[in-house]
């Protein structure tokens, strides 16, 4: 289900959205620099028409800030560095800046390592993961990104009726002699934000993604909080949910089971249990033959035939990227309630909101 077309809205500049995120961060206490990390990520999420992780996620990181449960000092701890394999305990810091020092590391360490692997534990949130892809790929490099939160659940196993994983999405971004390759999907048929938002607005959803207590599945968002709830089916549905429910557990194993905390230690605290790996194809066949390589590959699927009346095929990202490049151009269209849940914050923390364009 996209989440990027809610319908005509004012626009606003990403410039500005950014410096208002960042203001209200930073008036609870977080320091300018992480402020504005997790503005910039939460601000990119928007532009890649992923509003359910954009600027719709700044009220419960404020929360979190003001209950205490995101850290706002101090660095996150190592807890095994191998060179090329590391484990951070991430000390419920803010996901985003979190992630992008991850990342910072793992460049770092290309120069000596074909691939560098890192493991964090007890991060804070990391939002939207498709928002750390680009820069790593505009560099030659490829990225795995994947998190689980062991505190929550609200998806289905296989077979099962009640809430047991995350949607545990997976994301990866590479680069072709184009564009980049860009993906951030879940292993559920949909979210745990999505969800939420169709549910508050009375809504449906578009398919039947959910399964109730009895095992039938249905697109109403109300069997989650029904007396006796059900869940978000794996990705698959109730026929093919076995492939996403094995790939939510592989999920499972490389984040917190390489990361050493996870649901058995029955956390309380929001947050996640993050899978992070950079590959240098330099240390494998060479740059210049990945690129080759994958490019034909995009080459050979944009070239596929399609039904009468249909678009052409589409690559994973190649909307995403195109939406960002015009919304930096013309504005950003937020999803509607975005600004009125923000509100409440902007009022207590004397943050006057964006301007519209």
């Amino acid at each position: 289900m996209s989440d990027a077309d809610p319908g005509p809205h004012t626009r606003y500049r990403a410039a500005d959205l950014r410096v208002f995120a960042t203001a209200l961060l930073s008036g609870l206490g977080l320091s300018h620099d992480r402020a504005q990390v997790v503005a910039e990520i939460l601000v990119e999420s928007d532009l890649l028409g992923h509003t359910t992780h954009g600027l719709g996620m700044l009220p419960r990181y404020l929360r979190s800030l003001d209950e205490g449960a995101m850290t706002r000092e101090g660095e996150p701890d190592t807890v095994v560095d191998n060179g090329a394999a590391l484990v951070w305990d991430g000390r419920y810091l803010p996901g985003p800046w979190v992630m992008r020092k991850a990342i910072a590391a793992a460049r770092s360490r290309i120069a000596t390592h074909p691939q560098v692997t890192v493991a964090i534990r007890r991060s804070h949130h990391i939002g939207c993961l498709q928002a750390y892809l680009k820069p790593v790929t505009d560099e030659g490099l490829v990225i795995l990104l994947t998190c689980s939160d062991p505190s929550a659940g609200g998806v289905a196993p296989h077979g099962g009726v009640s809430s047991v994983l995350t949607p545990n999405p997976l994301a990866a971004g590479f680069p072709t002699e184009a564009e980049p390759v860009l993906f951030d999907i879940s292993m559920s048929t949909t979210t745990n934000a999505m969800t939420k938002r169709v549910s508050d607005e009375k809504g449906r959803l578009p398919g039947a993604w959910l399964v109730d207590a009895d095992g039938q599945a249905t697109d109403d968002p109300s069997v989650l909080v029904a007396d006796r709830a059900g869940a978000i089916l794996p990705l698959g549905g109730l026929d093919l949910g076995h492939k996403g429910f094995a790939l939510a557990l592989l999920v499972e194993a490389i984040t917190s089971g390489l990361a050493g905390h996870g649901r058995a230690d029955a956390p309380k605290e929001w947050g996640a249990s993050v899978y992070l790996q950079i590959i240098d194809p330099d240390a494998f066949a060479g740059r210049a033959a990945f690129r080759r390589q994958m490019s034909r590959v995009v080459e050979v699927c944009r070239a596929s035939a399609v039904a009468p009346g249909q678009p052409p095929v589409r690559l994973p990202g190649e909307a995403a990227l195109s939406r960002r490049t015009r919304q930096l151009a013309h504005g950003v269209e937020l999803y509607p309630t975005a600004l009125d849940a923000l509100g409440p914050w902007s009022q207590r923390l004397g943050v006057p909101p964006p301007p519209p364009m």
